[in-house]
């Protein structure tokens, strides 16, 4: 959490929630119930609710949450660095670049060792172009991509500029091998994935994933959904 909350009145002068995103929900489905703990407890029918930032539904991590008045602070809040923890699986690819979708080819890996992984991650160090998955969220022409993929249209989303500030390896134990990244905001993981698997001349992709950071927020300070309704149902 950012400061305690103990009133009704920092809700409605605008508050930020720092949440730790359990596997399997989606942000919209976060932001939902926190929007109606808050209007229930206030008795309203609308209250301004909004999040800093997307994870995927088979992503955990820290979402910020802004209610009220803080609302109006969520671009400023988007466009900070975020860290991440990520596990990779080499030796294939799925169409969603992780576990959403099952593995669609299969590659060889047992040539890979753990120097060409430390050298493959620092060549991502600093601005590139990346594209995003057609699985994803990004709009084209009014409509999410996943909207086009799942239908098998054909689809090629413009790559987008990225960052990346810090990338190191944590774990080694092939096929599988973990990652902490600091990036700028629209980097897609999965999609770094990905790209490391095939600068690897194998494929990649991503079996786990974990916000820790978005700007100076950590995850250690988030609480939990079951928290959060606590918290705000003791108001």
């Amino acid at each position: 959490m950012t400061e305690k909350l103990t009133n009704v009145q920092q809700l409605q002068d605008g508050y930020i929630f720092l949440i730790d995103k359990p596997f399997g929900w989606t942000s919209f489905q976060l932001v939902n119930k926190v929007k109606h703990l808050i209007r229930h407890k206030l008795g309203v029918r609308k209250f301004k609710i909004g999040h800093a930032g997307t994870l995927d539904p088979l992503a955990t991590g820290l979402m910020v949450v802004a209610a009220g008045k803080a609302t109006k602070s969520i671009n400023e809040l988007m466009m900070v660095e975020k860290k991440y923890f990520a596990t990779v699986r080499l030796g294939g690819t799925t169409p969603s670049y992780d576990l959403e979708l099952g593995v669609d080819k299969v590659y060889p890996y047992r040539h890979i060792t753990e120097e060409q992984v430390k050298d493959v991650l620092e060549s991502f160090l600093g601005e590139s172009l990346q594209q995003p998955p057609i699985f994803s969220a990004k709009k084209v022409n009014g409509r999410r991509a996943y909207d086009y993929a799942r239908k098998g249209d054909e689809l090629e989303l413009k790559s987008n500029n990225i960052y990346i500030s810090d990338i190191k390896l944590v774990r080694f134990d092939l096929p599988i091998f973990s990652f902490e990244v600091t990036c700028s905001k629209g980097t897609y993981i999965r999609s770094l994935a990905y790209d490391i698997g095939k600068k690897l001349n194998s494929g990649g992709y991503l079996t786990q994933l974990r916000r820790l950071k978005s700007g100076d927020f950590d995850i250690k300070d988030a609480v939990t959904v079951n928290q959060v309704v606590d918290i705000i149902n003791n108001l």
